[in-house]
């Protein structure tokens, strides 16, 4: 992706309510085209930022710029974005072609052309034919479709899409993501995507921001921010992770700091059974294991009070399988899968 003006960017930009600091001087730049995730727990500021972009908020300081252009006071309808919500917001009276041709109505675009265009939107989204219809009589995921066309019909340069898979079963979300990777593909505009769901984050994104309190605590591609966490909460929001206490660090690998190790990065092994030379590796009981299909989880409760989780896959030759709770078990590891952890929140 060439390097040019953002088609968003964040220049110090703070959000307060009373004393929540609802967005905390966030400073962020998202690349024009690309699929940007915004990831975090509820109350960590990833949607207030949706909405600072949108322009349903107004920072109380710094600046939000779309494109290079400044949004200090510009309302929403003067912006080129358009936004998705989780509820879909469909008009239930509408037709579905009506539906997605309201926002050309509402600049006057002649009748004949905003359908065309709202034909052109559905089919874009795989819903060709489904015009005549009322959204009553559609599937969740086919109005969530609905909801794409109309935001798209406009040719917006930035789509804001809020939580817009959280209304789906299982199966629909994961047909859905795959959907909209397409989709943004398609289109080649800039998607920001607002979610707690760290699978969708990272199964979707080109690259993600942590959120936490109001502030970034990470940034980067999908496989930076999992393969090197670079906080507590980082390592522990985003997947699961094992934070080693920095005597346990110490007395494993040498290193006097608060480290990360992810539970697939953990061989476990029958007690008395060979280590690799040159890992890390210690020794204790197995106090619980949960069968998950194609791995099983293991706590293993070391000799020094540590518990580890490790994740072993179920066709594993290393003797996992045969390892059951109260058996005796050694970990063992690879000393470059550690990850030490800052002290403080990673900077945006």
């Amino acid at each position: 992706m060439a390097e040019s003006v953002p088609a968003v960017q964040f220049i110090g930009a703070s959000r307060h309510y009373g004393d929540v600091r609802a967005v905390d001087a966030v400073d962020l730049a998202i690349r024009d085209g690309e699929f940007f995730a915004m990831l975090g727990p509820s109350g960590s500021g990833k949607t207030t930022c949706l909405r600072l972009i949108a322009g349903f908020e107004q920072p109380d300081a710094g600046r939000v710029l779309i494109h290079g252009r400044e949004m200090q006071g510009v309302p929403p309808y003067e912006r080129d974005v358009n936004t998705v919500f989780q509820d879909y917001a469909l008009f239930p009276h509408l037709s579905v072609l009506d539906n997605v041709a309201y926002g050309l109505m509402v600049r006057k675009v002649p009748r004949r052309e905003r359908h065309r265009r709202a034909e052109e939107a559905l089919e874009m989204v795989q819903l060709a034919g489904f015009g005549a219809r009322r959204p009553a009589q559609l599937s969740g995921g086919q109005r969530q479709r609905v909801a794409l066309a109309r935001a798209l019909v406009n040719h917006p340069r930035v789509l804001l899409l809020d939580e817009p898979l959280g209304a789906l079963d299982l199966k629909l979300r994961e047909q859905m993501r795959a959907e909209l990777k397409a989709l943004q593909r398609r289109v080649g505009i800039t998607f920001i995507f607002v979610t707690h769901d760290q699978e969708e984050a990272l199964g979707m994104s080109d690259r993600l921001a942590v959120f936490n309190r109001g502030r970034i605590e990470q940034l980067g591609t999908p496989a930076q921010v999992y393969g090197d966490p670079q906080t507590e909460f980082v390592a522990r929001f985003v997947g699961v992770s094992n934070i080693l206490a920095p005597e346990a660090t110490q007395r494993y690998a040498g290193v006097s700091a608060a480290a990360a190790l992810r539970p697939e990065r953990i061989a476990l092994r029958p007690e008395g059974a060979g280590v690799p030379e040159g890992q890390c590796h210690a020794r204790g009981t197995i106090s619980r294991l949960e069968f998950l299909g194609a791995t099983t989880r293991y706590d293993v409760a070391l000799d020094d009070g540590t518990v580890m989780t490790v994740m072993a896959q179920n066709n594993s030759p290393d003797g996992s399988a045969a390892l059951r709770a109260g058996d005796r078990a050694q970990v063992s590891w690879r000393r470059e899968d550690l990850r030490v952890l800052n002290a403080t929140r990673g900077a945006a």
